[in-house]
């Protein structure tokens, strides 16, 4: 048992691949020969923007796509090259050799050996939880952004405009508006034809392969269109005959001068590159349930692009085009990867010269469908509704990933969530709490109109003190010290309190020390085992003192009470405590009739005697038996 689990954990394929089915496997295999149909030309592209030859593109489909679905986690993500990863590989390697060179190529190859090398080590150390940091707001706002910066790329195709390649989108939006009228209607036309039979097929039959239907429809109509008015008045371009060719192997270079001068690019390569399939894998997942594993994804993409290089390709993460593809083409497991990575073997040998007849205004109208299914309108209404700095995280990750270089869209994104965090954390909520009266069960509530002891402050924390919230939580302590020098002993409600490190260990005793100058203590309750570790490591402990730690309240309630000053609590007209009960109340000197409490803690304490004559047996009872509050 434990062999077979420790052999799941490794190879996941094992896991998932007990659950399929014969309906799932029918499923997969006809997502994967969709994704296999759009790869085809958009490998070509990828591979122009990667400064690589076109059959790169697609070397770099096929393999790294099989190995990351067999040891990833997520269910529906596709690796291969995508435009971010091609614009960033490119601007670095271009310095360094020419672009479609076989000196560059190397470069590009050993590339994708270190950076699987690093992505490999970070999963297997367990750096996984990084991907935590990427919230949901990220997520969202990073989706919806690269889902725009995807339909913009291939808007220019959908008209049949010859855009030049722009880094920005913006500058894409610019240029359209300046060339709008220069589009072909003809080519709109058979983009329209291909996104009007996969929406249809979807509504009326959604079982039915849509988007193969689709691409062989604007076929057809692009041929209609170019026998009828020629392709130079139609404007139709089609992807154009590729490469018969298996992907053939290739050795990266492992001389320490390139080692040396990638490593850097590697690095960034590496965090950019597992941070966009993360949040791939995790932007489906919103859609589908399936519980992301951050360690095995690293762990798959690594592999991916170790295996990869071996087989002459660059540089492959989590791909929006493909993944998006794949789940709107009904995939149910990673089976589906599997198979458009083989499949694209039979086609690229077989179908590869039939592209010349593909026209890619088709392929560019499904790609803009699939960049529309991608944004979650719905998670961006809640978002807004919900939570302002939210919004904020979304819409900051949403500007950068279309004003500013994709790679640091999400960075920023991430930033933005960790300060408005550290910014939260570093204020904990400090509340004054007091026995409520009105209450049944005399539960705590807040201070703020309720009557106090005034010998005794007890304030609830709602967050962990570590280094970041010392200054704020000292502060708010020395605050109640000089407003309430009377109330000397402080009662810390710390149930929400999930970690004390040394420098909030330092501030407790800290306030313990000022608390016994003015004559009183301070005292803990229901302290957590994970907030007491460093305390009692530290010794912090020995000088608050293990009697001052308490588990019950009405413990805690009692032992401080018996240590209060009788003189003050016999004058005492609040009487909050069943503990006040047992004492005799004296009248103040010279109090007279016109010295009346204020209205609403009069009112509070007449309900008090009321509700105590009605529970006096009660109280009787549970003061006996050990004082209860």
């Amino acid at each position: 048992m434990v062999f077979s689990f420790s052999l799941s954990r490794f190879f996941p394929f094992l896991r998932w691949g007990r659950n399929l089915t014969e309906e799932t496997v029918r499923a997969d295999l006809l997502a994967g020969l969709t994704g296999a149909a759009i790869v085809l030309p958009q490998g070509v592209a990828f591979a122009a923007i990667a400064g690589m030859p076109p059959e790169y593109g697609l070397y770099a489909s096929i393999v790294p796509a099989i190995i990351a679905a067999l040891f990833g986690s997520s269910w529906h993500l596709v690796s291969g090259p995508t435009t971010a990863a091609s614009i960033v590989m490119f601007s670095s390697l271009s310095a360094l050799a020419l672009p479609g060179s076989p000196e560059y190529i190397s470069l590009a190859i050993t590339l994708a050996f270190m950076v699987g090398v690093t992505q490999f080590a970070m999963g297997a150390v367990r750096l996984g939880a990084l991907v935590n940091f990427i919230s949901h707001s990220v997520i969202v706002g990073f989706t919806s952004g690269a889902a725009l910066l995807i339909a913009s790329k291939q808007i220019k195709i959908f008209l049949g405009l010859e855009i030049p390649v722009k880094e920005h989108f913006h500058e894409s939006v610019v240029y359209l508006w300046e060339h709008w009228s220069a589009f072909y209607p003809m080519v709109t036309f058979v983009g329209f034809s291909a996104l009007a039979v996969v929406i249809i097929l979807r509504k009326k039959w959604p079982k039915f392969p849509g988007m193969i239907a689709a691409l062989f429809v604007g076929g057809v109509v692009a041929a209609i269109f170019n026998f009828i008015f020629g392709a130079d008045k139609t404007g139709i371009h089609m992807v154009g005959a590729l490469p018969r060719q298996l992907p053939p192997l290739s050795m990266p270079d492992f001389s320490a001068d390139v080692l040396q001068e990638l490593a850097p690019l590697a690095l960034a390569m590496t965090l950019f590159t597992l941070t966009e399939a993360v949040s791939i894998a995790r932007s489906i997942a919103l859609k589908t349930g399936q519980p992301i594993q951050g360690n095995q994804e690293f762990i798959g993409q690594g592999l991916s692009n170790i295996v990869g290089s071996f087989f002459s390709a660059y540089v492959a993460t989590g791909s929006f085009n493909r993944s998006g593809a794949n789940f709107e083409a009904g995939a149910r497991s990673p089976l589906s990867a599997i198979f458009a990575g083989l499949l694209l073997i039979p086609l690229l040998m077989v179908v590869a010269p039939l592209t010349a007849y593909l026209p890619k205004a088709a392929v560019a109208g499904l790609l803009i469908l699939v960049a529309w299914r991608i944004i979650d309108f719905a998670q961006i209404r809640k978002i807004f509704g919900a939570d302002r700095k939210e919004a904020a995280i979304m819409a900051v990750t949403f500007l950068s990933t279309i004003f500013f270089k994709l790679e640091f869209a999400i960075l920023f994104g991430v930033i933005l969530s960790l300060l408005i965090y550290l910014r939260k954390t570093s204020r904990p909520r400090i509340m004054p709490r007091v026995p409520n009266p009105e209450s049944k069960h005399r539960k705590f509530g807040s201070g703020v109109a309720l009557p106090e002891c005034p010998q005794f402050k007890m304030l609830r924390l709602d967050d962990s003190i570590y280094f970041g919230s010392v200054a704020h939580v000292g502060e708010m302590f020395r605050l109640y010290r000089e407003h309430y020098p009377e109330q000397k002993h402080l009662l810390l409600l710390t149930k929400g309190v999930n970690q004390v490190d040394v420098g909030g260990a330092e501030l407790l005793m800290a306030e313990t020390r000022e608390r016994r100058k003015m004559g009183g203590d301070l005292y803990l309750y229901r302290l957590k085992d994970s907030a007491s570790k460093v305390l009692k490591d530290g010794g912090y402990l020995d000088f608050i003192g293990e009697d001052n730690i308490f588990d019950s309240k009405e413990e805690a309630i009692g032992k401080v009470f018996d240590r209060l000053d009788r003189d003050i609590c016999s004058t005492c007209e609040n009487r909050i405590f069943l503990e006040c009960k047992t004492l005799e109340y004296k009248k103040p000197e010279g109090k007279g009739p016109q010295d009346k409490k204020p209205t609403k803690v009069k009112s509070t304490t007449t309900t008090t005697k009321r509700s105590s004559k009605k529970t006096s047996k009660t109280a009787a009872k549970k003061t006996t038996k050990k004082g209860a509050t």
